[in-house]
């Protein structure tokens, strides 16, 4: 014999569902993220992931054998920063429709998103815990609701 809450338990299960599957979709997508840059007259082509981690290092042509090694170390730390802000700009653009409106996804991977702005000025509680902290402490509960003792 089937409750009123059947449908709705039912239909609860199908939203969790498809929400763990567009999760499962979003965590692919971010693990497919990868950024390529290639340095100046093709001395150099580097391919970093989603967390900035060096996949690859290619040397197109011979232009690198004609650089000193501070030269082509100070070439390859510029390749690898410019493909890891590619990667970052792709990352934020595949979570930016997840993030609450307002914060900006590349910001926040960057680590220099201001969070504290979603935030109400003040956190959400109920009202007896409002004039709790506010004005005392609680008496116990007389059967009409708790009692604000003041100090």
């Amino acid at each position: 014999m089937s409750t009123p809450f059947d449908e709705q338990i039912g239909e609860l299960g199908e939203t969790y569902r498809t929400q763990l599957a567009q999760l499962a979709d979003l965590q692919r997508r971010m693990r497919e993220v990868s950024g390529t840059a290639t340095a100046k007259a093709q001395a150099m082509k580097v391919t970093v992931g989603p967390q900035g981690e060096l996949l690859s290092v290619e040397f197109p042509t011979n232009a690198y054998r004609r650089m000193t090694p501070r030269e082509l170390a100070d070439l390859m730390v510029a390749t690898v920063q410019e493909a890891r802000s590619r990667a970052t700009a792709e990352l934020a653009k595949v979570l930016t429709p997840h993030l609450p409106e307002g914060l900006d996804a590349e910001h926040l991977l960057r680590g220099t998103a201001d969070v504290g702005e979603l935030l109400p000025p003040e956190p959400a509680m109920p009202d007896a815990v409002r004039a709790y902290v506010e004005q005392g402490r609680v008496t116990p509960d007389t059967g009409d609701g708790p009692r604000i003792a003041h100090r």
